[in-house]
């Protein structure tokens, strides 16, 4: 199939003064997290958070900073995250993917906001009983 890449724009909601990095992002539905290298951290002014342990594709474990909120954007749609600082380019996982109702068209090779709710993201959630809720 190949690789697939989505045109989004990055944020720092803290600090409304910068000016948000438009970037071409790895889209890549087997990772959850939002991954940004460490250029795209300090052109929005991101501190870390925290550390987090990651596991790369090569089985190794590292220690790699936290930062965040960052707001992501695709199109119309946008959402919040937190994101790993890591690697030499933007990689967009599920999570964001998901919280904006993005779907990946692999025969097109492109990301697309889901054709099923085309004005709106829609999330899809069931009720657990009283009180609370679960996502599908």
């Amino acid at each position: 199939m190949g690789n697939v890449y989505a045109d989004i724009e990055l944020g720092n909601p803290r600090r409304p003064d910068l000016t948000a990095v438009r970037v071409r992002a790895l889209a890549d539905t087997g990772a959850l997290m939002l991954c940004i290298p460490e250029h795209v951290t300090l052109q929005l002014s991101l501190e870390p958070e925290s550390m987090r342990e990651v596991s790369v594709a090569d089985g190794r474990k590292m220690r790699v900073p936290y930062v965040g909120p960052l707001k992501v954007t695709f199109g119309r749609r946008f959402c919040y995250v937190g994101a790993l600082v890591l690697g030499d380019e933007v990689l967009l996982g599920a999570v964001p993917m998901e919280d904006m109702d993005l779907v990946v068209n692999p025969g097109r090779r492109e990301v697309t906001v889901d054709p099923a709710s085309p004005n709106l993201p829609h999330v899809r959630i069931k009720h657990a009983g009283t009180g609370g809720c679960t996502s599908d």
